[in-house]
């Protein structure tokens, strides 16, 4: 911990050191007459007070005393360093200055000596920081300090292996013989097989302890079998049973499913006393236990298994012995640990001036073995040289910041992101350190209040987690941070994100602010002028908010060196003296709507990375300021070519020199009016020749009709991808077979294009096979394209995996003769293409849609997916093709009229999903031949043999989709008493001439959560088993009109989710006779009643809900005029109540709201007049009002002070009564944090 603050305050004040004796920082000082003895004493006060910050920084974990002595220190010299950031600027702004001596710039010059530093007290502010230094100075004494204290240098840490180093493992003795005994033969257990759960929290050793018993001899005399499986937080039954047998040397191919992989598990734990440890275990799911579990009870009695998990929920579905809890380690074992790993192995004694450090560190582990390990491992780092420790050579920003990112992660104080590669996160105990390190000087807000963070006037970084709304609550410290340095938005998971107007306010004065993120705002739209007052500015984001404009005093911001603007899709121009900014490394303008880049580009010299460059007519930079950015890497967009009037300003761009370039976009633009020039556009292009480092390529509305030689050319070996878009007038394709390391290759929009041929592969001058690394080709939307030529060679395509051919007219021949790795083949409105398809011994995936000349024949043994459409296909056809597709897992087939019935043999084993859109000649009755199926849909108006679907039939079935079958009558169970224990969904929609359900005789569907009937107008009840259907949580009934009631037994009890909509007979029993009996299902939590006729005045009756429902949508309930105060009173779970399209609502009685209501929605009630006292509950957070034009004022007294927002919208008189300082309701409302008018936000 110590050695991360001193490396930060060495490295700090070295900076400070270096930048004293810099040229243009002494001179203005001298110039500006500053008194020399205070220059002269800066320098040796600053190396007095680094003398003794080793041992400062040693002694501050036991001395608070020096602790607050560092911290003040890391206050001055955050000051100091702002001091001489002011002294650099105004440096850099009369260097600037002197160079744009106009007329205009008088003007300019007198906004800029505004801010002069030395008018504004330079003098003074240097005594203050040198009497801060000498205050600080005079107290080492005081506390003991001593000059150049150095530690012993430390070890670095090996990495931990997967096997147990038993001389590493503390305090675990006890603990192991205690599960030991447990697995003795002698400890006779009742059970069949003991289930043995060690739990604990993360880097408590669970898996050490594991590892112990696994490895101790008497493990091997007590069981015949042993395995050990990491689990991991993804539970899978079938990589689980497939480890075990590895573990247990069995022997087995690799084709074998779960069935056959548990049977030879079964078969190898036959008889046997088994010992298996699964580890690291997070499944709560009780079935997939028993799933995994089902071989297991073939062992002998007296078998083992220990299960290590972190969840308590774990160990309870998995266990039938008590659950073993692992403690903490003791302070002295702990200690032991630590010290191991901290002084390797030789004594803490020997490294005094670390033991105090040491203990400190071990009181935080909190008795964590892997805390110990860690923490250990990172003291051994030596304490004179440190991540942060000042460089003489600052090199390039990004790749020194990319090293020390990776030097971080190396040691662990990142680790990545399970759900993106690209995300890192910090452990737990790293960033309970970093903030230990780092004090008050450092604060993230969070929460509409800004969480725990406590801002204060040391606070220097502050992130800012966004919220929804970040309300001015949230910000209401942020005045105390005078000193800021950075702000900085981390996004969060909403879509849209709002701020406070006062978020801006206090930023605009943080006139020591180096970093500024306002990303992903969308209610900001503009940049006020003060922007230029933030002085030392570097790094401004601005990305997707709605900007429409930057001020040009912006352009006064000379150190900036980053200005983000990605997604700013409302911004069509950059300030006009952008040029200015010679310190700018990286401009992001992806996204934006700019016409031109402004006059000056060139003169951005240390550029590193431009997203887009736009090019404009007549005005903005030209292509030729490219040139002069010499360092430019990454990737690059060039757009607006077509401006381009003379290929040798094309050439001026140089890109062939820009080593570092990876990623190239050049656009010409879209001109649908003009055929352009094509010499002179492939002139251009000639001269855009990037370097051969470049990857990625992209060509975009070139009106060429050829391509320069360049393109395709094998030198550019490194091209791994490249995409040629709407370039209409080639009439050929560049030689792309020989790039030899090309992995992605997608032409599209190439109508010129009659013939691909020789030339595409490389006229058979390449030495090596045409497209040797290409693995992803597709056309699209060639519209003149006839002939695909048959390359030269056989070995062309050696590794292409996906080849996609969309909307290519006039294709009539001929696709590639044999493809060996081929896994997706695509072929879309391709009427004309014949032939046959190429030989893919590996295909998994095959699309055909609108391709009817194709001559089909019988498809690879490996194929997974089928999906045809719109094809006139027949029966046999189908049948022939599906021969050989023994491992088919899913068929889709849509619009293919001439197939009447689906194959009868040869009925694929494992095919799992089946859907059929509109073939209207097709006779269903094979249907029930797919016992294998899981997933059916059927869309289709015609159903010829489908007067009845049996769903026991099939029995594997979880989802099943029916919509439009106008010949289905009955929904039956097929055989009596049958029992369907997977299907989960069940949706019938559109069915006209659908009756009934004929399944009163018995199918048991023990896993069904959920039934939608939507539009079955005949459909006269619901099943009279439904509430024998245990598993049922959603039931949703949509214009079902000759559905009278609900079952004579009732409803499930488990139902959570009720919805009924435009079914009056339905709605009337439930409503006006009471039938369904809702208040007893006590897990319902989710109503909706929508769209009805019935006659009422008041709605709900007493006690007709349950007390359970949490959210209760009332849509379009037309006769309704008012809600009953009783019907709402023992809701008290009620979070939720929207009101909808009510249109003869008049009144809400007062009081009527439950006190656990939290949000409240009223819509469309044109006839709503009046909102009554004590209406609203104090529990509600956001309250919405929407089209009610009769509703004139919110209830009398202040509205409640829970209320987070209030939006009223189309509510013109309510609106009058609450606006802002003028409404006669504004005062009771004014405290609400979030206020919306129509399109006006008041945050």
């Amino acid at each position: 911990m110590a050695m991360v603050g001193e490396a930060f305050l060495s490295a700090s004040i070295e900076v400070l050191l270096d930048r004293i004796v810099f040229g243009d920082v002494l001179r203005l000082i001298q110039g500006k007459k500053l008194e020399a003895v205070l220059l002269n004493k800066l320098k040796p006060t600053l190396m007095s007070v680094k003398a003794v910050l080793d041992d400062a920084e040693n002694k501050q974990i036991t001395n608070p005393n020096v602790k607050s002595w560092t911290d003040e220190l890391k206050n001055v010299v955050y000051d100091a360093k702002d001091l001489l950031d002011e002294i650099s600027t105004e440096a850099l702004r009369n260097k600037i200055e002197s160079e744009y001596q106009t007329t205009p710039m008088k003007q300019v010059s007198s906004f800029f000596s505004s801010f002069n530093p030395f008018k504004d007290g330079m003098q003074s502010k240097l005594e203050e920081v040198l009497g801060r230094l000498d205050y600080l100075l005079n107290q080492t004494q005081i506390l003991g300090l001593k000059e150049n204290y150095k530690g012993e240098k430390a070890f670095q840490r090996t990495p931990a292996t997967s096997l147990v180093d038993e001389s590493d493992v503390y305090g675990r003795d006890d603990e192991k013989e205690e599960i030991m005994k447990l697995l003795d033969p002698q400890n006779l257990s009742e059970n069949q097989i003991a289930v043995i759960p060690i739990v604990g929290m993360g880097g408590l050793g669970k898996t050490t302890l594991a590892q112990l018993i696994y490895n101790d001899p008497r493990v091997d005399k007590w069981f015949d079998r042993k395995a050990w499986v990491c689990v991991s937080e993804e539970f899978d039954a079938f990589k689980v049973t497939k480890t075990i047998l590895e573990e247990m040397k069995c022997s087995f191919d690799g084709n074998q499913n779960l069935n056959q992989l548990q049977l030879k598990l079964k078969e190898q734990l036959s008889g046997k006393k088994y010992l298996i440890i699964l580890d690291y275990v997070w499944n709560k799911n009780y079935f997939h236990w028993k799933e995994l579990a089902s071989p297991f009870t073939s062992g002998a009695k007296n078998s083992k298994i220990i299960v290590t998990t972190r969840d308590e929920n774990v160990a309870a579905i998995m266990r039938n012995v008590p659950t073993y809890h692992l403690d903490v380690l003791s302070d002295d074992d702990c200690w032991k640990l630590f010290a191991k790993h901290a002084f390797d192995g030789s004594s803490p004694t020997r490294h005094p001036d670390l033991m105090a450090i040491g203990e400190a560190i071990v009181k935080r582990c909190g008795g964590l073995p892997l805390a110990a390990k860690a923490l250990g491992g990172l003291l051994r780092c030596q304490p004179d040289i440190g991540l942060l420790e000042h460089s003489k050579d600052n090199g390039d920003l990004e790749e020194r910041g990319n090293e020390y990112f990776k030097d971080l992660r190396l040691r662990s104080f990142f680790q990545q992101s399970k759900g993106k590669k690209s995300c890192f996160i910090m452990h737990d105990l790293m960033s309970d350190l970093a903030k230990s390190v780092t004090g008050e000087f450092i604060c993230r807000l969070e929460g509409g209040g800004g969480g725990s963070c406590v801002i204060t006037e040391r606070t220097r970084h502050l992130s800012n987690v966004q919220e929804e709304y970040d309300v001015r609550q949230k910000f209401q410290s942020l005045a105390k941070a005078k000193g800021l340095r950075t702000f900085f938005n981390v996004t969060s998971s909403f879509f849209r994100r709002y701020v406070s107007n006062v978020l801006m306010h206090h930023l605009m004065v943080k006139s020591n602010l180096r970093v500024l993120s306002l990303a992903g705002y969308t209610n900001i739209n503009d940049l006020p002028e003060d922007i230029g007052n933030l002085k030392h500015l570097r790094n401004l984001n601005l990305s997707r908010t709605k900007i429409k404009r930057l001020p040009n005093s912006l352009c006064t911001l000379y150190d900036l060196q980053a200005l983000k603007l990605r997604g700013c899709s409302d911004l069509d121009e950059l300030p006009k003296d952008l040029e200015r900014l010679i310190n700018m490394l990286y401009l992001d303008i992806k996204g934006t709507n700019l016409a031109r880049m402004p006059e000056g580009m060139g003169k951005l010299k240390d550029l590193r990375m431009v997203t887009n460059f736009v090019l404009g007519y007549q005005t903005g930079s030209s292509i030729n300021e490219l040139g002069k950015l010499k360092h430019l890497r990454g990737r690059l967009s060039i757009l607006g070519l077509k401006t381009v009037a003379c290929a040798m300003d094309a050439k001026d761009a140089n890109l062939k020199d820009k080593v570092d370039l990876k990623k190239l976009e050049l656009r010409w633009g879209k001109d649908d009016d003009i055929d352009g020039d094509s010499r002179q556009d492939r002139e251009v292009l000639e001269q855009l020749k990037p370097h051969t480092n470049l990857e990625h390529l992209v060509i975009q509305s070139y009106k060429g009709t050829r391509f320069p030689e360049w393109v395709g050319h094998s030198s550019f070996s490194n091209i791994v991808s490249l995409r040629l878009h709407d370039c209409k007038f080639c009439i050929s394709l560049p030689p792309l077979g020989q790039l030899p390391s090309l992995k992605s290759l997608s032409i599209s929009g190439l109508s010129g294009v009659l013939i691909v041929g020789d030339e595409f592969y490389g006229n058979g001058q390449a030495s090596t096979k045409p497209f040797q690394s290409l693995e992803i080709l597709s056309f699209k939307n060639m519209a003149q394209w006839e002939e695909w030529v048959y390359c030269w060679t056989d070995e062309a395509f050696p590794l292409l995996q996906e080849l996609c051919i969309d909307n290519c007219p006039e294709l009539t021949k001929c696709l590639p003769k044999h493809l060996p790795c081929l896994k997706k083949l695509k072929i879309e409105d391709c009427e004309k293409l014949g032939g046959l398809l190429p030989t893919a011994p590996s295909i998994l995936e095959l699309e055909l849609k609108k391709c009817k000349a194709l001559q089909l024949e019988p498809l690879a043994c490996g194929l997974r997916e089928l999906d045809i459409r719109d094809s006139n296909m027949d029966d046999s056809v189908l049948e022939q093709m599906l021969q050989r597709c023994t491992l088919l897992e899913k068929v889709c087939l849509w619009n293919c009229s001439e197939i009447r019935s689906l194959p009868e043999v040869r009925v694929p084993i494992t095919l799992k999903g089946f859907s059929i859109n509109s073939c209207e000649s097709l006779d269903y009755s094979n249907i029930f031949l797919y016992t294998s199926l899981e997933s059916l849909d059927i869309n289709s108006w015609k159903c010829h043999g489908l007067e009845s679907f049996p769903l026991g039939s099939l029995p594997m079935l979880k989802q099943v989709h029916i919509r439009g079958c106008e010949d289905l009558k009955f929904i039956s169970a097929a055989l009596e008493g049958s029992h369907h224990q997977h299907l989960n969904s069940l949706v019938i929609e559109c069915c006209q001439n659908l009756i009934y359900f004929q399944i009163e005789d018995g199918l048991a569907v023990t896993n069904l959560t959920r039934v939608v009937l939507f539009r079955c107008r005949s459909l006269k009840s619901l099943p009279e088993q439904m509430h024998s259907f245990p598993s049922l949580e959603v039931l949703e009934i949509t214009e079902c009109p000759e559905i009278e009631r609900v079952p004579k037994e009732g409803l499930p009890s488990k139902l959570k989710e009720i919805r009924i909509e435009s079914s009056d007979k339905l709605i009337d029993s439930l409503i006006r006779k009471r039938e369904w009996s809702l208040h007893k299902l006590l897990s319902l939590t989710t109503l909706y009643i929508s769209f009805s006729e019935v006659e009422m005045e008041c709605f709900p009756d007493e006690h007709l809900f349950p007390s359970s429902l949490e959210t209760l949508w009332i849509i379009g309930l037309r006769n309704l005029k008012s809600l009953e105060y009783k019907g709402f009173q023992h809701l008290t779970s009620l979070s939720h109540l929207c009101i909808y399209y009510c249109t003869k609502l008049q009144s809400m009685p007062p009081n009527m709201l439950p006190h656990s209501l939290s949000y409240f929605f009223i819509y469309n009630c044109p006839n709503l007049q009046s909102m009554p006292p004590n209406m609203l509950p104090h529990s509600l957070l956001y309250l919405y009002i929407c089209n009610c034009p009769k509703l004139q004022s919110m209830p009398p007294s202040m509205l409640p002070p829970s209320l987070s927002r209030l939006c009223i919208k189309k509510s013109p008189l309510l609106k009058e009564h609450c606006e802002n300082d003028k409404g006669k309701d504004w005062l009771n409302i004014s405290h609400i944090p979030v206020i919306e008018f129509d399109e006006e936000l008041i945050i």
